[in-house]
């Protein structure tokens, strides 16, 4: 319930009046007084009743792409035993308030609404509650009851069109389109048998051992796999306003769009970020919900670790792939330099840099040239990133 200073001034003014007309034997001001002290008693009311609203929202899809379309439809059921009423709602999208008018709620019946979702920033949106509120006419006392339980939708990065994939340690014999579906003879792990699977693949000796049928899995290491890693710290894009960075955003286009080709020709990719931010962590483990997901998280300047060179110190120890690609924005030139530095752990390191269009045509790391054998790639946006990376591999 929100009180007004307006209905605070009446109801002071009101009870001093109804007072001194008693006291002092003036029944005008009693009378004045006790018509303010009604006027209040009407406004508590009328704003204090609130139909009883049944309401379940459903999103369509649940997981869109920055730009798209989608929808929530809400399906309101008034539980008041006579009558209908009309009503101005508030639905919760994000940090903005959507209004949603309920016209003609009548009982026992079920009105459907349905409205557009902006889709127009990235990230992880809760929808809903249902924001209902009434008002008297005076303007004094207004109550706002929320209904429904929220949902969740994922706006996802723009995915760009990217033709050129990068290449293996070896080239695959059979070639990408022709290559044996269970990998080549390299073996990778045993799992147990299922019906359909080649006799020529079972491990009698572990199978005679355990008293079930084993077969080996191999994997085709020509094929490359690829690691993504994204630079989430503030610091690496000064951009930064509230929050929200234009070189970061590009950034995580540049990702969405180098998973998105690797999934297409069937590659084996992983995504990382230089910071893992637990207060952000979703309940989906798809690269793509976790770009939808990242936010930029601000490091400490004082602590003794940085970022950058623990999770370097990971990828060389862990040698997740043969394949890493770096992205990062104008801010930490330093940054550049320690990630080129994983040439000797990844046959292949692409470092890719959004700039945006006020630091375009900055030195890449410190006023020197990019680390030897490292591709360096630096483009204003998403759009220039995909233009540099399909003319990088198609030479």
């Amino acid at each position: 319930m929100t009180i007004t200073a307006r209905c605070l001034g009446l109801s002071v003014s009101a009870a001093l009046l109804t007072v001194a007309g008693s006291v002092l034997g003036y029944p005008e001001l009693a009378l004045l007084g006790t018509a303010g002290l009604i006027v209040v008693g009407y406004a508590a009311g009328y704003a204090s009743w609130q139909p009883r609203l049944a309401v379940r929202r459903s999103v369509h899809p649940d997981r869109v792409t920055r730009g798209d379309d989608c929808a929530v439809t809400l399906l309101v059921d008034a539980r008041r035993r006579w009558g209908a009423v009309s009503l101005l709602a508030e639905e919760r999208c994000g940090q903005r308030w959507i209004t949603v008018p309920l016209v003609k709620l009548r009982s026992g019946a079920q009105t459907t609404v349905r409205y557009a979702v902006p889709t127009d920033r990235r990230g992880v949106f809760p929808i809903g509650p249902l924001r209902v509120s009434r008002r008297d006419l005076f303007g004094l006392i207004s109550v706002a009851r929320e209904h429904g339980e929220p949902v969740q939708v994922w706006v996802r990065p723009r995915v760009l069109p990217l033709q050129a994939v990068p290449a293996g340690v070896a080239r695959s014999l059979d070639g990408q389109l022709d290559r044996v579906p269970h990998g080549s003879i390299t073996f990778d792990s045993l799992r147990e048998y299922v019906v359909g699977d080649e006799l020529r693949r079972v491990h009698w000796r572990t199978s005679a051992r355990i008293g079930q049928l084993m077969v080996r899995e191999h994997v085709d290491t020509s094929l490359p796999r690829l690691v993504v890693l994204l630079d989430n710290r503030i610091v690496a894009h000064p951009d930064a306003d509230a929050g929200l960075s234009a070189t970061f955003e590009a950034a995580c286009e540049a990702a969405a769009s180098v998973f998105s080709a690797a999934s297409r020709a069937d590659l084996a990719v992983s995504l990382r970020m230089v910071v893992d931010d637990p207060s952000v962590a979703g309940t989906s483990s798809h690269p793509l919900d976790r770009l939808a997901e990242v936010t930029l998280a601000r490091t400490d300047r004082l602590a003794s670790a940085d970022p950058v060179l623990l999770v370097c110190d990971r990828l060389r120890q862990q040698k997740p792939g043969d394949t890493l690609v770096y992205l990062t924005g104008a801010g930490d030139h330093a940054a550049v330099a320690r990630v080129g530095a994983l040439r000797g752990a990844f046959a292949t390191v692409l470092i890719g840099r959004l700039t945006g269009p006020t630091a375009a045509g900055l030195p890449a790391a410190s006023g020197t040239a990019p680390p030897p054998g490292v591709l360096f790639l630096e483009a204003v946006d998403g759009p220039g990133f995909a233009a540099a990376w399909d003319a990088v591999g198609t030479r």
